[in-house]
């Protein structure tokens, strides 16, 4: 049998990881600036992570949601503390498109009668059925998904979103306060709120997808938390458990618990709690949210700096532009990425991600340090100063 061939592939095989660095089979070293689509978030092969894992799995790794865990009643207190959200519950599943599944479910339970749904263009929300309806992107959604429930508009732009509203059955309304994949554009605080205002008036359910955003990775420990807001539904997962698959839902106590009404086989498992929970406990010891703000706010300034010494030097710069917060940059080029991404990985062993056709996308750890920026500076330089 064959792999499923799908996924286009870098001539690297990643067989060891620490901190923000991995290894080749090779031996060769590479910054991470990736963290595998924002999936690692306390570094690769954290001492505390691999301790409390392995511990856990000498116990038991798994048993059915059917009996009491009460390490889901640990990841629930321990996240609603650290979140600000300690009023919320909590349904815990395997994925990110999962969580944005389970999220819509319950905002067309609390509102029957409703069936459209309001999505920003240029959004990803996962690849599964309601998830990839709301995504912003039609190679993907296979006819199947097509449903025709959902109606995408502009990001920063309230004006069709309350005409939307206003006409009646919009059960959810889903948002990425910093889009990922549509290349790290941010939603303003005005937009926001103004949305947040109008779903509440004409009875949507706002759902923000924290998916990559979340957990940290803006600075504070949610990316709406920078934008004055509080959705009635959050979607976490990839940081959540640094690379143990899990996802999260948090929910407002304006929504009633039914036996029944959701359900899951694996999410929630001794396993993967154990892996969040260590997680916490690293976030807590070691200040990673704080590091993300200090840190990202020193590589934003770094990329602009470089932007502007680029001009100065040549009269014209391949950086347009860089935006983003905390560890969740774009580094929007007037040349395809591809062309600074694959020299990155091959000439100077370095790890990025990209969105559209012309975005770097940085997602590192949330343990960079500022000379791991620095690193990283020094190599896109020596790469832009190529081309």
């Amino acid at each position: 049998m064959k792999l499923f061939d799908v996924y286009p592939l870098f001539d690297v095989n990643i067989v060891k990881g620490k901190g923000c660095k991995v290894w080749d089979d090779k031996g060769q070293e590479y910054l991470d600036l990736y963290g595998g689509h924002a999936v690692i978030s306390i570094g690769h092969s954290h001492p505390h992570y691999i301790e409390k894992v392995t511990e856990q799995l000498q116990k038991i790794g798994f048993y059915s949601n059917s009996v009491i865990n009460t390490l889901q009643q640990q990841v629930a207190e321990r996240l609603g503390k650290i979140s600000g959200y300690e009023d919320y519950q909590l349904f815990l599943i395997n994925s990110g498109a999962e969580a944005n599944e389970n999220a819509l479910k319950l905002a067309s339970f609390k509102n029957p009668t409703a069936t459209r749904i309001l999505s920003c263009e240029k959004s990803f929300h996962g690849r599964t059925s309601l998830a990839v309806e709301v995504t912003n992107n039609p190679k993907i959604v296979a006819p199947l998904n097509d449903n025709h429930h959902v109606r995408f508009l502009p990001l920063n732009d309230i004006e069709p979103w309350v005409r939307e509203l206003s006409r009646g059955g919009v059960a959810a309304v889903i948002l990425e306060c910093i889009q990922g994949v549509g290349g790290i554009q941010m939603a303003t605080p005005k937009f926001a709120q103004d949305l947040a205002y109008a779903c509440k008036r004409y009875g949507a359910t706002l759902i923000c997808d924290e998916i990559q955003c979340g957990y940290g990775r803006s600075g504070k420990f949610f990316a709406h938390q920078w934008l004055g807001i509080k959705p009635d539904i959050i979607t976490v997962a990839k940081g959540i458990a640094n690379g143990f698959p899990m996802g999260g839902v948090l929910i407002s106590p304006d929504f009633q618990p039914i036996y029944g009404q959701l359900g899951t086989t694996f999410g929630g498992n001794h396993l993967a709690c154990a892996a969040a929970l260590a997680v916490l406990d690293v976030f807590e010891q070691e200040n990673l949210v704080d590091n993300a703000r200090e840190v990202g706010d020193y590589l934003i300034e770094k990329l602009n700096n470089l932007k502007n010494e680029e001009l100065k030097e040549k009269g014209s710069s391949h950086i347009k532009e860089v935006r983003g917060r905390g560890l969740m940059i774009g580094i929007d080029l007037d040349i395809p990425h591809k062309d600074v991404r694959q020299p990155l990985i091959y000439q100077e062993h370095c790890f990025t991600g990209c969105a559209g056709q012309n975005i770097l996308r940085l997602l590192p750890p949330l343990c960079l340090t500022k000379a791991d920026a620095d690193l990283f500076i020094e190599k896109l330089n020596k790469i832009l100063k190529t081309l």
